[in-house]
């Protein structure tokens, strides 16, 4: 069993509306936009990210909003909710602020013994607040949320498979355990985690499966401390017959990617170098940053590129 990962590191997901996108994140959940860059494969697309103050590996939700995408069918092989944590005591709030900004499918309920709130992002996306005990993660302070209700960072995944036997082995290779079941949903945990460390598996049989688009995730990163560990956790997943990329140069983390047997893409990513490797901490996120290999684009995205308001 694989002792090197910490939790999640980012989800990354697809969009349609770049504006509506970064409104949402920034204003009605109150996150830190981090990032403004561009797809390394498209350049022509945003590739957004929105966290706590510095970015922190956890707390960062990414996305690439493509203005002609369809919107995604949910269904099994896929990430179904991605779940934030936020302060005991706190749904009454975000229940308020969320029926006040007109967000869709707000519903409470306790899963797991934990308080929680189900709501839609813009494009059907599936998200919670859970209220986490003993969370002391620092939230960002300055998007319009008190201090004492903020999103801390991520509480969970839920992964929808059909069969999630095998999935379910790979996460105990790499340092998951289980620690709870609740009718279909297996629960499993990294101890000593980043605070990110849940993951839960939903078996549905008979459900069909999902077709990516605007509202799906794209894939989920699990945290790693730096690049000598992620050596140590790609290696060990081709022994054990995965087909994992090369690394890959992200700018602000490296990264691998391998196809899980239920059919969710996962990726490895580093906590370094951050998100203030090409920007000053007060500033993350309000200009355009451009890959190397894009950066002879700038003048064309900049006229192209959907302006984000904020």
């Amino acid at each position: 069993m694989l002792d090197q990962i910490k939790g999640l590191h980012h989800v990354t997901s697809m969009a349609k509306d770049a504006r509506q996108n970064n409104e949402f994140f920034t204003g009605k959940l109150g996150l830190r936009r981090v990032k403004k860059t561009v797809n390394f494969d498209a350049p022509d697309v945003y590739h957004l990210y929105y966290a706590d103050e510095f970015g922190t590996p956890g707390s960062v939700m990414t996305y690439f909003p493509f203005p002609n995408i369809g919107k995604g069918r949910p269904g099994v092989g896929e990430v179904g909710t991605t779940v934030f944590a936020v302060p005991e005591g706190s749904l009454g709030y975000w229940r308020e602020r969320l029926e006040k900004e007109g967000v869709a499918g707000l519903k409470t309920e306790i899963s797991f013994g934990e308080n929680r709130l189900v709501f839609e992002g813009p494009d059907g996306d599936g998200f919670a607040l859970v209220e986490a005990k003993g969370d002391e993660r620092a939230p960002w302070v300055k998007g319009g949320v008190p201090s004492d209700d903020a999103i801390r960072g991520f509480h969970s995944a839920s992964l929808r498979l059909r069969d999630g036997g095998a999935t379910e082995e790979l996460l105990k290779f790499m340092g998951y355990e289980n620690v709870d079941q609740s009718g279909n949903v297996k629960r499993l945990a990294v101890k000593d985690g980043n605070g990110a460390n849940v993951i839960d598996i939903e078996t549905l049989p008979g459900a069909a499966f999902a077709d990516l688009g605007a509202g799906s995730v794209h894939h989920i990163a699990f945290a790693v401390e730096n690049r000598a560990k992620q050596l140590e956790v790609r290696k060990a997943l081709l022994d054990t017959g995965y087909h994992v990329t090369p690394v890959i140069d992200r700018d602000y983390f490296w990264a691998i990617y391998f196809r899980t047997p239920g059919g969710v893409l996962f990726e490895v990513a580093t906590n370094e170098p951050g998100f203030d490797r090409d920007e000053d901490t007060a500033h993350l996120g309000e200009t355009l940053k451009l890959p190397t290999q894009h950066a002879h684009l700038r003048d064309y995205l900049e006229k192209h590129l959907q302006p984000l308001g904020n």
